[in-house]
């Protein structure tokens, strides 16, 4: 149950550069989290349009907790929360402060991507201070990156694209490629809807089985809004389903 929220948000890559103009104000996407046949858990993703630093940002919470019989052996209070830059769809800040268990982390980053660095503060641990890390260009964070994907077309996600991204977690950065491998049509407590199937390329041994062991499906149109995580873990399986949806900007299409 480690990290459930960070492994979902693993699991969104993208590419390039592109405006975020897809997202209502007031989006709210919850998840229910099962692990093997237990009722696990929720996590939530919001989205509010703000301005930060003088430009029109997206304030994204993320936030994921164990419940029922799971949370009284394993307690997991994760929040995440970044300021997305809509013109760019990069991140400027990222905030990750989680209890899992007995793990505790808070970190903050500073994106400063005119010269690729970043600044990481250890919150948990004030005496560490902050320091200047050297990133890569168009780096993304947990949260933004699965905005960001949101945010291409139909075109850009082709069946057979295969992408590759950086991604900011925690205090390193972590290499993954993304492919597109087809289409579906995915059954969800709200109806039937044709989703485009997405395998993440991710490191095994660690986390997971096998090296493409996780399979993501998300919505065939505008929204890109993902349905269903299945995840094959070095410790039992991972499912994560749409379980409640606000302030959607397009229309969904149930068959």
């Amino acid at each position: 149950m480690k990290k459930i929220l960070s492994l979902f948000a693993i699991l969104m890559f993208l590419f390039g550069h592109a405006q975020i103009d897809n997202i209502a104000d007031g989006e709210s996407i919850t998840f229910r989290i099962h692990y093997g046949i237990l009722n696990a858990g929720t996590a939530n993703l919001t989205a509010k349009k703000t301005n930060y630093m003088g430009a029109p940002h997206l304030y994204v919470k993320g936030t994921g907790q164990t419940t029922g019989a799971v949370k009284a052996f394993f307690k997991v209070e994760d929040l995440y929360e970044s300021f997305i830059n809509t013109e760019t769809g990069l991140p400027s800040f990222y905030v990750r402060n989680v209890r899992e268990g007995s793990y505790r982390q808070h970190f903050e980053t500073v994106f400063n991507h005119n010269n690729n660095t970043l600044i990481l503060t250890d919150k948990k641990t004030p005496a560490n201070g902050s320091k200047v890390i050297k990133s890569v260009k168009g780096v993304q964070d947990m949260l933004s990156c699965f905005y960001y994907l949101r945010s291409k077309s139909t075109g850009e996600l082709k069946v057979g694209t295969v992408i590759n991204m950086n991604v900011w977690i925690d205090d390193e950065m972590f290499p993954f490629q993304l492919k597109v491998a087809g289409t579906e049509d995915l059954k969800t407590k709200f109806g039937t809807i044709n989703c485009l199937k997405i395998i993440p390329s991710v490191k095994s041994g660690r986390v997971f089985k096998e090296k493409e062991g996780v399979t993501m499906w998300v919505t065939n149109d505008a929204n890109h809004i993902p349905m269903l995580l299945k995840a094959e873990l070095a410790v039992g399986s991972l499912k994560a389903s749409i379980d409640d949806l606000k302030n959607v900007k397009y229309p969904l299409n149930y068959k």
